[in-house]
Protein backbone atom coordinates (compact mmCIF):
# COMPACT_ATOMS: atom_id res chain seq x y z
CA UNK A 1 0.00 0.00 0.00
CA UNK A 2 1.78 3.12 -0.94
CA UNK A 3 1.80 6.22 1.13
CA UNK A 4 -0.78 8.07 -1.04
CA UNK A 5 -3.33 5.12 -0.46
CA UNK A 6 -3.02 4.33 3.22
CA UNK A 7 -3.50 8.23 3.65
CA UNK A 8 -6.72 8.01 1.42
CA UNK A 9 -7.61 4.80 3.27
CA UNK A 10 -6.94 6.52 7.18
CA UNK A 11 -8.95 9.45 6.17
CA UNK A 12 -12.11 7.81 4.15
CA UNK A 13 -12.30 5.29 6.89
CA UNK A 14 -12.97 7.88 9.32
CA UNK A 15 -15.26 9.45 6.99
CA UNK A 16 -17.51 6.01 6.83
CA UNK A 17 -17.34 4.96 10.34
CA UNK A 18 -19.28 8.17 10.99
CA UNK A 19 -21.74 7.61 9.06
CA UNK A 20 -22.08 3.91 10.15
CA UNK A 21 -20.36 2.37 6.96
CA UNK A 22 -17.29 0.85 8.23
CA UNK A 23 -17.72 -2.59 6.94
CA UNK A 24 -18.78 -1.14 3.41
CA UNK A 25 -15.39 1.43 3.48
CA UNK A 26 -13.56 -1.87 4.34
CA UNK A 27 -14.68 -3.66 1.19
CA UNK A 28 -14.20 -1.13 -1.04
CA UNK A 29 -10.02 -0.53 0.06
CA UNK A 30 -9.30 -4.12 -0.27
CA UNK A 31 -11.86 -5.55 -3.53
CA UNK A 32 -9.79 -6.37 -6.65
CA UNK A 33 -13.13 -6.45 -8.11
CA UNK A 34 -12.75 -3.63 -10.79
CA UNK A 35 -16.34 -3.86 -12.05
CA UNK A 36 -17.73 -3.25 -8.11
CA UNK A 37 -15.36 0.06 -8.13
CA UNK A 38 -16.84 1.06 -11.64
CA UNK A 39 -20.88 0.65 -10.46
CA UNK A 40 -19.80 2.60 -7.18
CA UNK A 41 -18.89 5.60 -9.69
CA UNK A 42 -22.32 5.52 -11.31
CA UNK A 43 -25.05 4.49 -8.76
CA UNK A 44 -27.33 6.20 -7.07
CA UNK A 45 -27.19 7.41 -3.52
CA UNK A 46 -23.49 6.18 -2.96
CA UNK A 47 -21.71 8.71 -0.63
CA UNK A 48 -19.07 11.02 -1.47
CA UNK A 49 -16.31 8.48 0.53
CA UNK A 50 -17.21 5.62 -1.66
CA UNK A 51 -16.91 7.32 -4.89
CA UNK A 52 -13.32 8.75 -3.83
CA UNK A 53 -12.19 5.02 -3.10
CA UNK A 54 -13.52 4.14 -6.49
CA UNK A 55 -12.43 6.41 -8.57
CA UNK A 56 -8.80 6.58 -7.02
CA UNK A 57 -8.65 2.67 -6.85
CA UNK A 58 -9.74 2.59 -10.50
CA UNK A 59 -7.03 5.89 -12.03
CA UNK A 60 -4.25 4.25 -10.07
CA UNK A 61 -5.25 1.13 -11.90
CA UNK A 62 -5.25 3.03 -14.85
CA UNK A 63 -9.18 2.39 -15.42
CA UNK A 64 -9.95 5.28 -17.96
CA UNK A 65 -14.01 4.98 -16.48
CA UNK A 66 -12.44 6.76 -13.53
CA UNK A 67 -10.98 10.47 -15.51
CA UNK A 68 -14.63 12.29 -15.00
CA UNK A 69 -15.26 11.58 -10.97
CA UNK A 70 -11.03 12.50 -10.21
CA UNK A 71 -11.81 15.93 -11.98
CA UNK A 72 -14.64 16.80 -10.03
CA UNK A 73 -12.78 15.42 -6.91
CA UNK A 74 -9.31 17.71 -8.28
CA UNK A 75 -11.76 20.77 -8.25
CA UNK A 76 -13.35 19.75 -4.67
CA UNK A 77 -13.22 22.33 -1.95
CA UNK A 78 -11.63 19.60 0.43
CA UNK A 79 -7.79 19.95 -0.40
CA UNK A 80 -6.98 16.38 1.03
CA UNK A 81 -9.81 15.14 -1.90
CA UNK A 82 -7.36 17.11 -4.39
CA UNK A 83 -4.29 15.81 -3.45
CA UNK A 84 -5.69 12.50 -3.83
CA UNK A 85 -7.51 13.10 -7.54
CA UNK A 86 -3.89 14.64 -8.50
CA UNK A 87 -2.13 11.27 -7.74
CA UNK A 88 -4.37 8.79 -9.25
CA UNK A 89 -5.03 11.26 -12.47
CA UNK A 90 -1.40 11.31 -12.74
CA UNK A 91 -1.40 7.44 -12.68
CA UNK A 92 -4.30 7.12 -14.89
CA UNK A 93 -2.45 8.81 -17.43
CA UNK A 94 -5.33 10.15 -19.83
CA UNK A 95 -4.36 12.40 -22.90
CA UNK A 96 -7.79 14.30 -21.57
CA UNK A 97 -5.97 15.42 -17.91
CA UNK A 98 -3.77 18.28 -18.92
CA UNK A 99 -6.83 20.38 -21.35
CA UNK A 100 -9.09 19.58 -17.57
CA UNK A 101 -6.83 20.49 -15.47
CA UNK A 102 -6.17 23.73 -17.12
CA UNK A 103 -9.96 24.41 -17.55
CA UNK A 104 -10.38 23.99 -13.93
CA UNK A 105 -7.38 26.77 -13.03
CA UNK A 106 -7.80 29.30 -14.99
CA UNK A 107 -11.72 29.37 -14.44
CA UNK A 108 -11.71 32.66 -12.60
CA UNK A 109 -14.86 31.65 -10.42
CA UNK A 110 -13.10 28.87 -8.77
CA UNK A 111 -9.83 30.26 -8.32
CA UNK A 112 -9.88 29.63 -4.86
CA UNK A 113 -9.56 25.50 -5.84
CA UNK A 114 -7.17 25.56 -8.21
CA UNK A 115 -3.85 25.35 -6.16
CA UNK A 116 -4.18 21.50 -7.03
CA UNK A 117 -4.77 21.78 -10.96
CA UNK A 118 -1.96 24.08 -11.28
CA UNK A 119 0.42 21.34 -9.28
CA UNK A 120 -0.84 19.36 -11.41
CA UNK A 121 -0.46 21.18 -14.82
CA UNK A 122 3.37 21.56 -13.56
CA UNK A 123 3.72 17.61 -13.26
CA UNK A 124 2.21 16.86 -16.46
CA UNK A 125 4.20 19.09 -18.27
CA UNK A 126 2.14 19.14 -20.83
CA UNK A 127 1.77 21.56 -23.83
CA UNK A 128 -1.58 23.14 -21.99
CA UNK A 129 0.42 23.48 -18.90
CA UNK A 130 2.70 26.78 -19.32
CA UNK A 131 -0.10 28.78 -20.81
CA UNK A 132 -2.51 27.89 -17.85
CA UNK A 133 -0.09 28.72 -15.32
CA UNK A 134 0.43 31.84 -16.67
CA UNK A 135 -3.03 32.87 -17.70
CA UNK A 136 -3.67 31.89 -13.74
CA UNK A 137 -0.63 34.29 -12.77
CA UNK A 138 -1.14 37.14 -15.06
CA UNK A 139 -4.64 37.10 -12.89
CA UNK A 140 -3.29 36.60 -9.66
CA UNK A 141 -0.63 39.57 -9.65
CA UNK A 142 -2.75 42.62 -8.84
CA UNK A 143 -2.04 43.34 -5.22
CA UNK A 144 -3.79 42.50 -2.53
CA UNK A 145 -5.43 39.35 -4.59
CA UNK A 146 -6.34 36.95 -1.77
CA UNK A 147 -5.58 33.73 -3.64
CA UNK A 148 -1.59 34.10 -3.23
CA UNK A 149 -1.26 30.13 -2.79
CA UNK A 150 -2.66 29.85 -6.00
CA UNK A 151 -0.25 32.48 -7.27
CA UNK A 152 2.93 30.95 -5.70
CA UNK A 153 2.18 27.85 -7.19
CA UNK A 154 2.16 29.02 -10.58
CA UNK A 155 5.28 30.81 -10.06
CA UNK A 156 7.23 28.00 -8.52
CA UNK A 157 5.51 25.84 -11.71
CA UNK A 158 7.04 27.95 -14.48
CA UNK A 159 9.95 27.58 -13.21
CA UNK A 160 9.97 24.00 -13.30
CA UNK A 161 8.61 23.73 -16.53
CA UNK A 162 11.78 26.46 -17.71
CA UNK A 163 9.96 27.67 -20.57
CA UNK A 164 11.29 31.45 -22.04
CA UNK A 165 7.48 32.71 -22.22
CA UNK A 166 7.01 33.05 -19.28
CA UNK A 167 9.80 34.95 -18.20
CA UNK A 168 7.98 38.51 -18.67
CA UNK A 169 5.54 37.31 -16.14
CA UNK A 170 7.77 36.12 -13.60
CA UNK A 171 9.75 39.45 -13.83
CA UNK A 172 6.11 41.22 -13.00
CA UNK A 173 6.18 38.80 -9.84
CA UNK A 174 9.01 40.29 -8.43
CA UNK A 175 8.20 43.38 -6.40
CA UNK A 176 5.12 40.99 -5.15
CA UNK A 177 6.18 40.29 -1.05
CA UNK A 178 5.19 37.26 -1.44
CA UNK A 179 6.31 35.64 -4.61
CA UNK A 180 9.49 37.81 -5.58
CA UNK A 181 11.85 34.93 -3.90
CA UNK A 182 9.82 32.21 -6.09
CA UNK A 183 9.94 34.30 -9.06
CA UNK A 184 13.76 35.04 -8.42
CA UNK A 185 14.03 30.99 -8.02
CA UNK A 186 12.56 30.72 -11.44
CA UNK A 187 14.11 33.25 -13.36
CA UNK A 188 17.34 31.80 -12.19
CA UNK A 189 16.51 28.89 -14.06
CA UNK A 190 15.82 30.23 -16.96
CA UNK A 191 19.30 31.35 -16.80
CA UNK A 192 20.85 28.51 -15.88
CA UNK A 193 22.91 26.59 -18.98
Amino acid sequence: MDEEFRSLADRLADEAEAAGESAQCRGLLATEDEEELARVLVERERPLWAREIAAFRLGCGGDRRAFEALVLLLNHRDPERCVSAAHALVLLDDPRTPRAAAALATNTLRTAYALHPVRLLTALRAPESVPALMSTLELLLAPGDPHWRVALACVEGLGRLGDERARPLLRAALPHPRLGGAARDALGRLDAP
